[in-house]
């Protein structure tokens, strides 16, 4: 079901945070090791985006297994950044492929990531959906992390804090389809917001930065797990974990 990482701090080269690590996210791609049930590879295509000094966005991506892509490396090594949210993709059956359908999803300033799948897509995702509008729902990609994308960005526009409006998101989802797989991960280049449900999810703080991921990479020392129903909200000086259920969700300092 996919992994995920979202970056910020010091600048980084996009091959130091991606490629080059033990167990890096292109390590995870053909050999992850917490896929709690969601399939064995992620070979169904990748992105990477990055902002910029000035708040700006790039993005790349391909709709093929990462490690296939004779590209995209020069580039990694290249390119050096403040802020990264990046992912491989394991497509849920029956979910089209293509570069385009894979994260990090972007609007503006926003860039979005969703490690899961729906529960029952996609029946349970129409009453939501009706309130879009209809412009952006016929535009979205015909997959169940698009219109969550379209969802989410909704409540953005409507002024939602980031971390309210994945919260309410999270929540709405799970009251129609309790089966669903929300770990989500959004920034904006000066803060991540991210989930734990059902899926795994880790955060690492190094002296002027923090890496969210779905698994740890690189050294063992200092990534903390993340207990599941959790929303973490980080910059890059300071983490705030909070609870999404009834249970605690405090983490080693």
């Amino acid at each position: 079901m996919c992994r995920h990482l979202g970056y910020l701090g010091t600048p980084v080269s996009l091959a130091e945070l991606l490629l080059t690590p033990a167990h890096s996210l292109l390590e995870q791609s053909w050999a992850p090791n917490d896929m709690r049930g969601g399939g064995t590879v992620n070979a169904d295509g990748f992105g990477a985006g990055w902002f910029r000094h000035d708040g700006t966005t790039g993005t790349y991506r391909n709709g093929a297994a990462m490690w296939t892509d004779t590209s995209f490396p020069a580039l990694a090594r290249e390119l050096r950044v403040p802020a990264v949210v990046a992912a491989v993709r394991s497509a849920t059956v029956g979910m089209p492929v293509g570069p385009e359908l894979c994260a990090p999803l972007t609007d503006g300033r926003w860039l979005f990531s969703h490690n899961g799948k729906v529960g029952g897509w996609p029946d349970t995702l129409a009453k939501l959906a009706s309130r879009l509008d209809p412009a952006d729902l016929l535009t979205a990609q015909p997959t169940d992390s698009a219109v969550l994308w379209a969802l989410l960005r909704q409540l953005l526009d409507d002024g939602a804090a980031p971390e309210d409006a994945v919260s309410r998101l999270v929540r709405e989802v799970h009251a129609v389809a309790p089966e669903s797989r929300l770990n989500l991960l959004l920034s904006d280049g000066t803060r991540i917001v991210a989930t734990t449900w059902t899926h795994s999810l880790w955060v690492r703080r190094e002296p002027g930065a923090v890496t969210v991921a779905s698994e740890p990479f690189g050294p063992a020392e200092p990534w903390v797990e993340i207990p599941d129903r959790c929303l973490v909200v980080a910059d890059a000086e300071h983490t705030e974990v909070v609870s999404l259920g009834e249970d605690s969700c405090d983490i080693p300092n």
